[in-house]
């Protein structure tokens, strides 16, 4: 590990360390698709039509149904993984797995929920997520303005506006309320750190420290042109 921070917001160990530990996660999915792809009863049905659609033999569909299947684990590990790095900042608090809210900030008085991406959550949980940020800033984050966080955006947008997701036991939107927001992952990065291009400097870095730490020099495929593209398509503004 490099000794000056690779990031102004973050120090190199907690950023290190979360990134091992997504690493982590990516090998033991690994391992467990491989025994489950054999254990399970594959649907042949399934098989048949997907591998004659796509031109590829069964061999190539298999590795692709074991990444599909790693795919799964790996987008709960990414989550966790922005959670815990925002938690790390100065004046935040990650309050791990189970608690109601993910991290807080006493001092700026925000509590926020992280999610990876615009459709992790269906409508009807953001309904009670929604209720549950409000019955938390009126009790025991009273005053405090609570976020619902899209890490990656719906159609790479923008955003910071109330929260008002559907109530389908009510047939109608939840109330609006300035307190409780949902917002990009691009802007709630700068909210919480300070820099407007937050976001992007930890998916610059990453590279090296992915690379680092599993000690290969071609660790990604990807070129830094492929990253950038992949950057600005899920960031458009």
């Amino acid at each position: 590990m490099i000794e000056k921070n690779l990031l102004p917001f973050i120090s190199n160990e907690d950023l290190y360390e979360q990134v091992k530990r997504v690493l982590s996660v990516a090998e033991a999915a690994t391992s467990e698709a491989e025994e489950k792809l054999h254990k399970n009863v594959i649907d042949p049905f399934s098989a048949l039509f997907d591998a004659s659609y796509q031109g590829v033999s069964f061999e190539q569909w298999l590795k692709q149904e074991q990444s599909r299947q790693i795919q799964k684990t790996f987008q709960n590990a990414i989550g966790t993984f922005h959670q815990s790095i925002l938690g790390a900042m100065p004046g935040w608090k990650d309050l791990k797995t189970g608690s109601i809210v993910d991290i807080v900030n006493s001092e700026r008085k925000i509590i926020a929920e992280i999610k990876n991406k615009y459709n992790t959550t269906k409508g009807n949980h953001k309904s009670a997520i929604y209720t549950n940020l409000h019955k938390l800033i009126n009790k025991e984050y009273s005053g405090c303005t609570a976020y619902y966080v899209e890490i990656i955006p719906k159609g790479g947008k923008m955003y910071d506006k109330s929260f008002t997701p559907s109530d389908n036991n009510l047939h109608s939107q939840k109330r609006a309320d300035s307190h409780i927001r949902i917002i990009d992952g691009r802007s709630f990065y700068a909210l919480a750190s300070g820099y407007p291009d937050a976001i992007e400097q930890l998916y610059t870095a990453l590279p090296q420290v992915i690379q680092d730490i599993l000690q290969k020099p071609d660790s990604s495929l990807l070129k830094k042109e492929e990253l950038a593209e992949l950057f600005s398509k899920a960031y458009s503004r």
